[in-house]
């Protein structure tokens, strides 16, 4: 079982290139422990600020370091981050167009029994809004590590969701299919398509066994690029499919589950359901807790996929 959480391995590949790349600069807001950048931050003191909990001061000294050339990573808790600093963000990162990542880490209910004020589930719908921000939620330590990868090397702004624990791997060192802005199709099928994100892509994936042991041909998207939204993946594999359901550990309206409605809607009419938390505060728990409760497991997917198919 992998024990390495996604924001580690965010760590781990801006070390590697931090020893030769001195553009590349972590801030944190009282949150490098959280973030599991403190190697960093030990490594390398000159190329990291340490801002204290002040979410909005963080973003805004972001921007204004990436304006001198320097490449901004912003960690901070995503509750936080995605509404604290959320003007910061809009006219700081997005309408300047301003090189910043924001990586709000500890996403969803990772915080768990701290409830609703340390819950993110906001976060897709807020950020996705804002326009020239990007939106990435990975799903597992590889697929962090390619994305990362590919932040580095260009100069737009982004905010990236990952959450507190480890979560099991989907891809391995070998094979992790990556293509900057393209879902990962990791299976095929023409009963029903699943789209998932972040650590959703996990139970989507056991479902998709589940299925197919029921007679059931489930097709299942890793959608980690939430904005922009791989709408040709999208269509191309809804049209194979005669039901689609997404699954995100957000609230119902305005994440993954409405973007992957209005295209679908758009261009290859079918039947679309969301599988999200509720629009309510979320019961406290850890998160396997917090998704068994509300049925975002494997079994409940393939409880749902029955039911659209009846």
């Amino acid at each position: 079982m992998n024990k390495i959480p996604n924001r580690q391995a965010i760590c781990e590949v801006l070390m590697k290139h931090a020893e030769t790349d001195k553009d590349i600069v972590v801030l944190c807001s009282d949150s490098r422990g959280s973030a599991s950048l403190t190697p960093f931050a030990n490594a390398y003191p000159e190329q990291f600020v340490e801002m204290g909990i002040a979410e909005q001061d963080l973003v805004s000294v972001s921007a204004g370091l990436a304006k001198c050339g320097k490449k901004a990573f912003a960690a901070s808790p995503a509750c936080f981050l995605s509404t604290r600093s959320y003007e910061q963000a809009k006219i700081d990162c997005a309408y300047s167009n301003t090189n910043v990542k924001l990586i709000g880490i500890s996403g969803g209910v990772s915080y768990g029994a701290l409830g609703m004020s340390h819950h993110s589930a906001q976060d897709i719908a807020a950020m996705a809004a804002i326009p020239n921000m990007r939106v990435y939620l990975p799903s597992d330590r590889f697929q962090t590590a390619k994305l990362i990868e590919a932040l580095l090397t260009d100069e737009k702004p982004a905010y990236i969701r990952v959450g507190r624990n480890a979560v099991e791997d989907i891809y391995s060192e070998e094979n992790t299919p990556f293509e900057m802005d393209k879902a990962t199709v990791l299976a095929e099928g023409c009963d029903v398509l699943l789209v998932a994100c972040g650590e959703m892509v996990r139970p989507a994936l056991d479902a998709v066994a589940l299925l197919k042991e029921e007679g059931i041909s489930a097709g299942l998207l890793d959608m980690y690029c939430v904005k922009p939204l791989d709408r040709e993946g999208l269509v191309k594999a809804a049209e194979k499919a005669k039901v689609v359901i997404s699954i995100e550990e957000h609230a119902p309206f305005g994440g993954l589950g409405s973007m992957v409605s209005q295209v679908v809607g758009a261009e290859c009419p079918r039947k679309v359901v969301n599988m999200a938390l509720p629009d309510a505060p979320v019961i406290t728990g850890t998160s396997k807790e917090v998704f068994d409760y509300y049925g975002l497991n494997a079994e409940g997917i393939v409880k749902k996929a029955k039911e659209l198919l009846a």
